[in-house]
């Protein structure tokens, strides 16, 4: 081998060692990007987990709050990133949907993120403005029923979260409900409280201290199980709608091709950390329970999520604002 040969060979050799992240990964802080506002659920749940691991790890984890356009431009952040596990994101159903919807994005949802863990699921709640004359989920459809068109539901835009799952729970329970869409999810509570829109499928964290105070009525928790927050509202099959769920599920995703290694590291910590009963406590404030999802579990989970909300999309006709 020439010397020219083995200096080239050595060069190739240090870029791909620089190219790797440090065995002592991470040596220096982290940074979470969460696309939406802080104080949003994303950016809650983004820092119970982000606590713990910056404490396992003696690094600061950074929350990088980049909202706009549905959650596109954070989400393409995270998408162009370096895969060195530095930059990491707080993903949930909103990218999902709006991946579903939207065949125009800067990023292919299946294929541009490494799905690295879900950590926590928060169930939906179906309420309505107390004026309605409803006090059970069987009465509000059969409402529906009988005034096909002449009541309204609210969401924070079309093809959002909410959007979806009212779509949802129309095709299931066969009934007729105008959609208005807001210009954020705070507004639309807003009019659900004010009567401008009549009902809506929203997140526990969103509506249970509204419901606590009476500015709402809650019919039915959209889940497998009650909520220990609204104990005394009945799960949807309970309240006479079985086959209904819906839950905004959060989950931590890196750029594509992050090294086995780094994955590994993240998913042991995040699945300690899923065990904590503190972390289980913090996330239960919140009205979302605690979980851990292996990221082959997780990448599972996506692909047949992408298929189901595109098939209820196209059933409803839902297309990107």
């Amino acid at each position: 081998m020439t010397h020219v040969a083995f200096a080239l060979l050595m060069l190739a050799a240090a870029a791909a060692r620089a190219a790797q992240p440090a065995v002592t990964y991470p040596d220096k802080p982290v940074r979470m990007v969460v696309p939406f506002v802080a104080g949003a659920s994303y950016d809650t749940v983004a820092r119970i987990v982000a606590q713990p691991l910056s404490e396992a790890w003696q690094q600061q984890i950074v929350i990088d709050n980049r909202p706009g356009a549905s959650g596109i431009i954070g989400a393409n952040l995270i998408a162009k990133a370096a895969p060195d596990g530095y930059t990491l994101g707080m993903f949930g159903n909103n990218q999902l949907i709006t991946s579903a919807v939207n065949p125009n994005l800067p990023y292919n949802f299946l294929a541009d993120f490494t799905p690295v863990a879900r950590v926590a699921i928060l169930d939906s709640v179906i309420v309505v403005n107390p004026a309605l004359p409803t006090r059970s989920l069987k009465e509000l459809i059969a409402l529906l029923k009988e005034n096909p068109g002449k009541y309204y539901y609210g969401s924070g835009g079309v093809a959002g979260a909410p959007h979806l799952a009212t779509e949802r729970f129309k095709a299931i329970a066969g009934v007729n409900v105008v959609h208005v869409p807001y210009k954020g999810g705070g507004l639309a509570v807003t009019g659900l409280v004010s009567n401008e829109v009549q009902m809506m499928i929203l997140n526990m964290l969103s509506v249970e201290q509204q419901v606590k105070a009476g500015r709402l009525r809650a019919l039915a928790v959209a889940a497998k199980k009650r909520s220990p927050l609204l104990p005394d509202i009945p799960t949807a099959e309970e309240a006479g709608l079985p086959g209904y769920e819906s839950s905004q599920w959060y989950g931590i995703v890196a750029p594509a091709h992050l090294p086995k290694m780094v994955l590994d590291k993240l998913s042991a910590e995040l699945k300690r950390i899923a065990a904590r009963p503190d972390i289980k406590a913090k996330m239960a404030t919140q009205g979302a329970d605690a979980m851990y999802e292996s990221a082959q579990e997780f990448a599972a989970y996506l692909a047949q999520d992408m298929a189901a909300t595109r098939k209820t999309a196209a059933a409803a006709g839902v297309q990107p604002e």
